[in-house]
């Protein structure tokens, strides 16, 4: 048995996300938002490669030898699967494992609005799940997913890299591809995904103008296109899109993506008042005829105004979850205050005095 499996065995009992090896360090787990150390035992060069080569296969060494970054997955069998960055830094190799449940997260269980199942069920066009790193945007996806899985009956490909939750299939026809292991790039396996009768296709992540050109494409053609943007924010998320684009671009894109867009979900992940985990708090935006002409003519800067009054369409505001999180009990002011920019999420007349003090 690999030496790392001691490891990760502890993170379920101390309800860990992700392990830490960095050469002249402990080993530390990441609770919540919190680092803790395992021990005080310092780990050397020599450690951390002992651990990290073990499991590596002899490509993936000579893979981070050459280029000092690698992206992969292990599965501790009968445990659980861990997406792993391994990298080096001044002192030495280092790598991180973060924990991806054995069996994709339900939307019930996340707790999630309806309209989430909605956007998911979308025949066509782009719906967008957004947030900083470590918010949860894979198993917000992971879910949608399961979901079109236990109630429709398509073929979803997913592009990931690395690959995280693996789907069996139910009603559905699943194709999950990792991008450096079974395509080049997401930018080429969308341009491939187009002639392999798709329903839905996943993009784990849009990074470049290619990818994000492409998968615009894929959801005008009549595909639902599910993807991520590490935005913090629905307008933002819109403007970010737009402004990837040359200017003299910019005017068709807005087109397109007035068109073709469903939804966004932004989200980001707030400890619990009862300290059982964490719970998203959710922006979201659907697409209505106002959002859509915003979009096009850009008047962005009026979006937030458009969700804040459109429950009936099932939007929200983060501001506004985040306040009904802690009328109920869930979240702490304290908790809430600790989220990115607190003051920016919660409009003034909804504040708590805690939450701006």
């Amino acid at each position: 048995m690999p030496q790392i499996d001691d490891i990760l065995s502890h993170m379920k009992d101390i309800d860990a996300s992700d392990v830490h090896l960095a050469t002249g360090s402990p080993v530390t787990y990441r609770i919540y938002n919190d680092l803790v150390r395992a021990n005080e035992r310092i780990l050397s060069k020599r450690d951390v490669e002992l651990l990290i080569y073990e499991f590596l296969q002899d490509e993936q060494i000579k893979v981070f030898e050459q280029t000092s970054d690698l992206d992969t997955s292990y599965t501790y069998p009968g445990f659980a699967r861990f997406r792993v960055n391994v990298f080096r830094d001044q002192r030495g190799p280092g790598a991180v494992f973060r924990i991806i449940p054995e069996q994709p997260p339900t939307l019930a269980k996340l707790q999630f609005p309806a309209v989430v199942a909605r956007l998911a069920e979308n025949p066509r066009g782009l719906t967008l799940v957004t947030g900083p790193t470590n918010s949860g945007k894979t198993t917000t996806l992971a879910a949608m997913i399961n979901h079109l899985n236990e109630t429709q009956s398509k073929h979803i490909i997913t592009l990931e890299d690395p690959l995280e939750f693996v789907h069996e299939n139910k009603e559905c026809l699943i194709t999950q591809r990792q991008v450096g292991v079974h395509t080049r790039s997401f930018a080429a396996a969308l341009r491939a995904c187009l002639r392999e009768d798709p329903n839905v296709i996943m993009v784990g992540e849009m990074r470049d103008l290619e990818t994000i050109h492409l998968a615009l494409t894929a959801a005008e053609l009549g595909l639902s296109v599910l993807g991520t943007l590490h935005t913090r924010s629905a307008a933002q998320t819109v403007t970010r899109l737009i402004d990837a684009f040359p200017y003299e671009q910019q005017p068709q894109i807005r087109v397109m993506l007035s068109e073709s867009l469903r939804g966004i979900i932004s989200q980001q992940l707030v400890r619990r008042a009862d300290g059982n985990g964490r719970v998203a708090v959710l922006e979201i935006l659907t697409s209505t005829p106002a959002i859509a002409h915003m979009i096009r003519e850009n008047k962005t800067q009026q979006i937030n105004t458009a969700i804040q009054t459109g429950r009936r369409d099932g939007m929200q505001l983060m501001a506004q979850h985040l306040q009904q999180l802690i009328e109920a009990g869930v979240v702490s002011p304290d908790a809430a205050a600790g989220m990115d920019n607190p003051k920016s999420l919660v409009a003034d007349e909804q504040l708590k005095p805690e939450l701006v003090s």
